[in-house]
């Protein structure tokens, strides 16, 4: 018994040499003082040991545990202590250092340009509403003269979640559902994120409308005309005119597309305006009858115009940007161009 006891003495203590952390540790203990460990052994053994030699060795046993469990324990605190002043050191910090400064950043310019806008439109009297980006198909076609059957649809390459929901093609939804809440005079401006199946240099599958919308008694389009000069003047430069070409809406009858002279070249010809002098910006138009009707405005008592534009659009014109999807690739190179 006596030789087993001094074995196991040695044996714990040139373990204890191994020990480097509390893991290792904990398994060198399980070795001696766990349910099968030697120690515990030399315990179970003990009715092999002739009765009057029991005391003995029961006291012997008793000792080495004790003494085994005091090495065990002084070992871990002083692995804990190692472990923490190695912690210490990885974690300190030299204070007379400079600091570390994160760079700043700065406010996309889609944001730039939807701000300046609101700003732009909030002095010409307009109240800001921010429609669903779910929308009905009812409101996102229907309302706005798109039926079914009709053509228009095809002018957009939708996407339908299902049943009569989609992700709203245009911010023009909107214009719906105030003139339904809301009885003319009505002068509202609605931006947005809007979302068609397109994607190349210059379209993008999720992009930002703003469109406007004026109903009340005798609109004309000189109305919308002169509020597109206002725009202009104030988005872009004092020199900056607009020009109404005829095209086709299903929401508006007469429709045009407005274009601006080039802000580049002021109207001369230059690669950006490709020799023309001017820039496509916007649809616009006078409100057609049977939108005003859907929504329960008499179009005898009641005219009105609209227009809607691309953000994305006008920040390309605004900063001279050439390929759209530099707008969503989050380049900080790119960004870091319009701080401030």
């Amino acid at each position: 018994m006596k030789e087993k006891i001094e074995s196991i003495r040695r044996a714990i203590g040139e373990g204890m040499l191994q020990v480097h952390d509390r893991k290792q540790l904990f398994e060198l203990k399980m070795q001696f003082l766990g349910k099968t460990g030697e120690i515990s052994a030399l315990s179970k053994g003990m009715r092999d040991i002739p009765p009057e030699q029991r005391p003995e060795a029961g006291k012997l046993v008793g000792e080495i545990r004790t003494w085994a469990e005091e090495q065990f324990a002084a070992r871990e605190e002083q692995l804990k202590t190692e472990e923490l002043s190695a912690r210490y050191a990885s974690e300190r910090v030299d204070v007379t250092m400079p600091a570390r400064f994160a760079g700043t950043g700065s406010v996309h310019p889609v944001s730039l340009v939807r701000q300046e806008l609101i700003d732009i439109f909030a002095g010409m009297g307009f109240d800001i509403y921010e429609g669903p980006e779910i929308e009905q198909d009812y409101y996102n076609f229907q309302a706005l003269n798109i039926p079914a059957d009709h053509p228009a649809r095809d002018m957009q390459d939708t996407f339908f979640i299902g049943g009569e929901y989609l992700l709203r093609s245009q911010t023009s939804s909107g214009q719906i559902r105030v003139m339904e809440n809301k009885k003319p005079p009505i002068k509202v401006l609605s931006p947005g994120r809007v979302y068609r199946s397109d994607s190349d240099a210059t379209h993008s599958p999720m992009f930002h409308q703003m469109e406007g919308l004026v109903v009340d008694r005798g609109i004309t389009l000189n109305d919308l005309k002169g509020c597109l000069d206002e725009f202009a003047r104030r988005m872009f430069d004092e020199g900056t005119k607009t020009r109404l070409r005829p095209s086709y809406f299903p929401f508006t009858e007469p429709s045009v597309e407005v274009d601006l002279s080039c802000c580049n070249c002021g109207g001369k010809g230059c690669r950006v305006c490709k020799g023309t002098g001017w820039i496509e910006v916007l649809g616009a138009g006078v409100v057609n009858r049977r939108v005003l009707e859907n929504c329960g405005i008499d179009p005898d008592e009641y005219t009105g115009f609209a227009f809607g534009m691309g953000l994305e659009r006008i920040a390309m014109i605004k900063y001279g940007i050439t390929d759209i999807r530099l707008l969503f690739e989050g380049d900080v190179r790119f960004l870091r161009q319009f701080k401030g």
